[in-house]
């Protein structure tokens, strides 16, 4: 075992090779890390995971390094498998945390949940006999998925009813890039891709051929909670909306192999259609090439929040079959020479998003038709359109309470839903308005959970709270009536045309188009 550690902490020690100077001290570094393992085998007080502390020393030695350089255990590296692949093995349903409750947003259509009858709104309060209460949204994701063709056993709690349990066989479930897609209204089609992966490029060209067929003259592409995914990916959509031989990114390392530029290697697909892309503070890394690309050659306009500021590029390294790291190996630049990597000195600052570098210190560039764009601290949109929560609609949402008043609202349990339900007029034109908003107000009061974590956490909820809110509510609503009554990327069409930041798009596409000429 103790040969095994050694072995392990040497082949992460001869990634990157130090100059030659440094060698001396590298060696004498590498023998202190050595004579550790000995010292605790001989001498410890009792027993040691030694595969544990492999790993959490490997971590220990990327945390020097910087935020993105990190540890790929069975488990993350499992995980960055299947996100890469498209597809995983697992139950196929939506899941969210609702307070202590983790519930069922939807079973895919078609997957092994879906056929034995798991419903939305569902609560899953065990998996395999433990209880969901004390983990979180991800945990349970990473406990239900498993390898193909085994089995996993829930405890399903439903209205009414009592607790059932179901074992279900994993299966692979598909993990689309293209999460939504439609006709958001006339001639402009949406897309929101969730992240970039294998099949992102393929999923793509598909989705676009079914919206031309359906009069697509115009498009939004929605990149906004996109955290990253393949290079490849990034160069392949780019390339989508780029003349040949456009640059669409270079990257530079420490090594003069990793220095390269990448261009466009096609024609003739969508470089002439207008174009505006959605960035947020959650747009990173892969997405930000394209925003970079598309921006910097003037294809089209962005529109949003500052994205992240990821300008890092890693390469992952095997280390075992079942681990590997994913080093840093260059900074990529955009067409214009911009890096849009943000300052991660205070790591914490970095990861919560807290710290926007000031306009003043961000290097100027300009694109190929002359518009002044910055460098570092993310991509900057063309016109800033913000759309943060307020606290009360993050509370809503943090509780359920829009998910659970849409149920009760679409089951006629509340006045003003079996009103409007019996009278037919929750039809797919139907927008939530101050009616809405008071039946809502109303539940939340008589709704005993979300009544003791206001309590306990002593929020005062005025009158004035729900005037500020009242709009982001009334839209939170809205979605979840339509994903209940007509799936769920009606709900999310429906969410759209009330966001601001799309409708600030749409006021926009004059000026897209004429970048085109």
């Amino acid at each position: 075992m103790k040969k095994k550690i050694c072995l392990i902490l040497l082949l992460v020690f001869t990634l990157a090779s130090p100059h030659a100077q440094q060698a001396d001290e590298w060696s004498r570094s590498l023998q202190k890390i050595s004579a550790i393992v000995p010292l605790i085998e001989d001498h410890y007080f009792q027993d040691v995971d030694y595969r544990k502390m492999a790993f959490d020393s490997i971590k220990g030695i990327m945390l020097t390094l910087d935020p993105h350089s990190y540890f790929l255990d069975p488990s993350n590296l499992s995980t960055l498998r299947e996100d890469y692949k498209g597809k995983y093995f697992g139950l196929g349903i939506l899941i969210q945390k609702h307070g202590d409750l983790l519930k069922v947003i939807s079973p895919i259509e078609g997957g092994p949940a879906y056929r034995l009858g798991i419903q939305p709104d569902d609560v899953i309060s065990h998996i395999e006999g433990e209880s969901t209460k004390p983990i979180t949204s991800y945990q349970a994701m990473q406990r239900l998925r498993g390898k193909k063709g085994t089995e996993v056993t829930i405890t399903i709690q439903r209205r009414g009813m009592d607790s059932m349990d179901f074992t279900i066989t994993r299966e692979e479930i598909p993990l689309n890039s293209v999460r939504y897609a439609f006709m958001l209204k006339e001639d402009i089609g949406y897309i929101f891709i969730n992240n970039f992966a294998e099949t992102t490029t393929r999923e793509f060209r598909e989705t676009m051929k079914r919206l031309e067929s359906a009069g697509m003259k115009r498009l939004i592409l929605d990149f906004r909670g996109n955290g990253g995914g393949t290079f490849i990916q990034s160069l392949e959509i780019s390339d989508e909306f780029l003349p040949k031989d456009s640059l669409i990114v270079s990257i530079k390392g420490r090594k003069p192999y990793y220095n390269q530029e990448f261009r466009a290697e096609l024609d003739n697909q969508y470089e002439k259609i207008p174009l505006i892309i959605l960035i947020s503070r959650g747009t990173a890394s892969a997405p930000e090439i394209v925003s970079g690309a598309v921006q910097d050659h003037d294809r089209g306009l962005l529109i949003g929040d500052d994205s992240w500021g990821k300008g890092l590029v890693q390469t992952v390294f095997p280390l075992a079959a079942d681990a590997a790291v994913a080093l840093t190996t260059a900074r990529y630049y955009t067409p214009s020479g911009r890096s849009i990597q943000r300052d991660y000195t205070f790591w914490d600052d970095y990861r919560l998003g807290r710290n926007k570098t000031p306009e003043e210190q961000r290097e100027v560039f300009y694109t190929e038709g002359g518009r002044k764009v910055l460098g570092q601290g993310g991509i900057s949109p063309d016109y800033t359109i913000k759309n943060n929560f307020n606290n009360l609609t993050y509370f809503v949402r943090a509780r359920g309470m829009d998910f659970a008043y849409a149920r009760s609202f679409s089951r006629k349990e509340t006045p003003l839903g079996r009103k409007l339900m019996e009278s037919g007029a929750v039809d797919e034109n139907f927008r939530s308005d101050e009616r809405v908003l008071d039946d809502f107000r109303a539940f939340l009061k008589e709704n005993q959970s979300f009544q003791i974590f206001v309590s306990e956490n002593r929020i005062e909820i005025e009158d004035k709270d729900f005037e500020e809110s009242g709009e982001q509510i009334l839209r939170e609503i809205d979605r979840e009536i339509h994903s209940l009554l007509r799936g769920i990327e009606a709900g999310w069409r429906i969410y759209q045309l009330r966001d601001p930041v799309v409708r600030g798009a749409i006021d926009a596409f004059p000026e897209a188009v004429a970048l085109l000429r």
